[in-house]
């Protein structure tokens, strides 16, 4: 009998969604990114209608699938699941790319003792620092007050010193995030639960009750172009229910009640300030029947 294959550094997985005007610059990213790691690609399609899936299919450095489009979290799960066994898992959004030597440079922050997520320096596309730190949702938070410049109104953390060392977050941005596997595997993957937005928040959340911590490293860069998946009123309501449903899950009915309340207030204030959205995410708050189906929160006044 032969010997059993090495098992692999990095598993990279992307979910892809009428990407066709981003993933070829990802993908093209890798080689110089990854270095002397071992790693393998599974692109997950979620039924673009553009040319992205003829664009993955001339390729031949990544894997594939095709799938129905249940959502993001759904997607990365099924990834992995297609991917040869590996040490870490790297997620990466189609519209990110990676700097050279990423990959080792998170990897090796991935190995140290309890570290079971990193997250990289990432930048916007004009360069300029993407703010994808933040802090853990609390009902102070709920308005995201950043430009306070206090933390117990601000979830998203600004520039400033806390991007310029290494040091565990409460959570960040899933843009651009390298795994542990067996961290990845202790969790299930990602609650695809959420379909798209908070799945991020929800997995690094409980990895950290489970002693995983999430780790920012200045050393590795990328950039996320951002939009990727579309933005407009439908896809800001299911950030705000799943802000929301994430919230009741980890606080419990009581608070979230309070959390719901002031999301209600935050999104009118919004609406009043011109963000058309707001007011479509208003009416889905209170007419739970008018909630994008995919989320399965239309059945309960607070989202469940």
């Amino acid at each position: 009998m032969g010997a059993e294959p090495a098992e692999l550094d990095v598993a990279v997985a992307i979910v892809t969604y009428n990407s066709e005007r981003h993933v070829a610059d990802l993908l093209d990213s890798l080689p110089a990114a990854m270095g002397e790691l071992s790693y393998s690609v599974v692109v997950v399609d979620n039924g673009s209608a553009d040319g992205t899936v003829a664009l993955l299919e001339a390729r031949t450095d990544c894997v594939v699938v095709r799938s129905v489009n249940d959502g993001y979290a759904a997607g990365i799960n099924r990834a992995v699941r297609s991917s040869p066994p590996a040490s870490a898992v790297l997620v990466l959004n189609p519209d990110a790319t990676l700097d050279p030597e990423a990959g080792p440079r998170m990897f090796d922050v991935v190995r140290k003792p309890g570290v079971g997520i990193v997250a990289p320096r990432t930048r916007e596309a004009d360069g300029s620092l993407s703010p994808t730190l933040r802090r853990t949702p609390t009902l102070p938070r709920v308005g995201g007050l950043s430009f306070t410049g206090l933390a117990v109104f601000a979830e998203r953390i600004e520039a400033g010193p806390e991007y310029e060392s290494e040091h565990e977050v409460d959570w960040a941005i899933g843009s651009i995030l390298l795994v542990d596997r067996e961290c990845f595997e202790a969790l299930g993957g990602l609650d695809e639960s959420y379909f798209l937005y908070s799945e991020e928040t929800d997995f690094c959340l409980r990895a950290r009750d489970l002693g995983w911590s999430t780790v920012y490293t200045p050393e590795a860069g990328g950039m996320h172009v951002g939009g990727g998946s579309g933005e407009n009123a439908t896809t800001h309501t299911m950030q705000m229910v799943n802000r929301i449903r994430l919230y009741r899950r980890r606080a419990g009915n009581g608070k979230a009640w309070g959390y719901f309340a002031l999301t209600l207030l935050v999104e009118l204030r919004r609406g009043v300030l011109g963000h058309r959205a707001s007011w479509t995410c208003l009416r889905a708050l209170v007419r739970p029947s008018t909630r994008p189906p995919m989320l399965g929160a239309s059945d309960t006044f607070l989202p469940p």
